[in-house]
């Protein structure tokens, strides 16, 4: 399990892959050694140059312990659950199964606490400085209509994803949250009384790809302010629809043929399959790494329901890699990425008939000027 500690204003947290996350007063630090080291000069512990990132957060986190500065022992909640204070407080919990998605659920528990707020109070409550790395002018527009298939315009579409403002408008919420602005958000949205489960916590909780809210400590929601009934337009309408009725009802009746006509709806699941290929990298990997990260193997379970519902449902992974070092590297990274997903997937069941990996390495990059959009997993439906 993971581990972390908290030591006056810094929260240590070691993976149990041996990498270190530091966050200082509420904001995750990018430089993990550089702020190990810093907490290491404040706890008066020596680290030496020849340790890497993993072994300084290991030794500094034994230090800590066996030096009595924090509790030993005791492994303190992650940052994306919150102190043991914060949880007292708390008056929402939100279960997510991706980043994206349990950002959606922060902008919904606050949406169910100020029914009232229009978009320009969600605005101000979730500033667009929380995620810089959108690709979006803004964090939250107006609805509009919903996208084509295979179209994707940058933000959460579907009814059930849509926000409803106190005027009764719908809003979106953008659909691509890194890493780093996803802890922003987790960080942020607890000055509302909103925490978020660990990913962990949330295995079975929720509907695919979504989330959902608990209620803690006695915490019940406001009722909307409902608008005055309007019962005596009401009642002239019924009396309307009565005096219709008692006409047609003496009028002679005609009989008339109406032909049967059954449509067979298609299953199509390409939608969905798209849907989570975005998901899926929006989960990065770790640089140089072909490791399924968390937020991954969720994605993974969807992807591996859909599968099992329709049998018929084949698959081709292709990985792709930026052009940013060696390109025989590249190429294998590329491929062992591709295979653990394929992997993964016929470790939950899947048929390994239906699903094959290939890996490109860096030779099809879709965009020159982002390496980050050109590492990335295409599922692609074999007819």
């Amino acid at each position: 399990m993971p581990k972390t500690i908290n030591y006056k204003s810094y929260i240590i947290t070691r993976e149990d892959n041996g990498a270190v996350s530091v966050v200082k007063d509420g904001e995750p630090q990018s430089n993990a050694k550089a702020a190990l080291k810093e907490v290491a000069s404040v706890a008066g512990f020596q680290v030496e140059d020849k340790w890497n990132t993993y072994q300084i957060g290991a030794k500094l986190i034994n230090y800590l312990e066996d030096n009595n500065l924090v509790p030993k022992s005791k492994n303190i909640e992650k940052i994306v659950e919150g102190t043991s204070s914060e949880i007292a407080n708390a008056k929402v919990r939100v279960y997510g199964k991706a980043q994206n998605r349990t950002v959606l659920g922060i902008a919904h528990a606050y949406m169910v606490m100020y029914p009232q707020a229009t978009l320009e109070d969600l605005r101000k409550a979730f500033p667009n400085e929380l995620n810089p790395a959108k690709n979006v002018d803004e964090l939250f527009v107006y609805a509009t209509k919903p996208a084509e298939k295979g179209e994707w315009r940058g933000y959460f579409d579907l009814p059930e994803e849509l926000l409803t403002m106190g005027d009764g408008k719908k809003v979106q919420l953008a659909g691509m949250w890194t890493k780093e602005s996803f802890e922003k958000a987790v960080f942020h949205a607890k000055q509302y009384g909103i925490i978020v489960a660990d990913f962990e916590k949330a295995k079975g909780g929720g509907k695919k790809g979504g989330f959902r809210l608990e209620y803690l400590n006695g915490y019940v929601p406001p009722v909307p302010a409902q608008k005055k009934s309007l019962w005596w337009l009401w009642l002239i309408i019924i009396l309307l629809l009565a005096g219709l009725a008692a006409f047609f009802a003496f009028k002679p009746k005609e009989v008339v043929e109406v032909e049967k006509i059954v449509e067979v709806e298609k299953i199509v699941y390409v939608d969905r399959v798209e849907e989570i290929e975005k998901n899926f990298n929006a989960a990065t990997f770790i640089q140089g790494k072909a490791d399924l990260s968390d937020d991954a193997k969720f994605v993974l379970h969807d992807l591996e329901q859909l599968m099992q519902k329709h049998p018929e449902l084949k698959l081709k992974l292709v990985g792709h890699t930026s052009s940013e070092g060696d390109a025989t590297f590249n190429q294998k990274l590329s491929e062992a990425r591709a295979q653990a997903a394929v992997d993964f997937l016929v470790g939950r069941g899947v048929d390994a008939s239906r699903l094959s990996a290939e890996g490109k390495g860096s030779s099809e990059p879709i965009d020159e000027n982002n390496p980050e959009a050109n590492r990335r997993t295409e599922f692609i439906v074999i007819e």
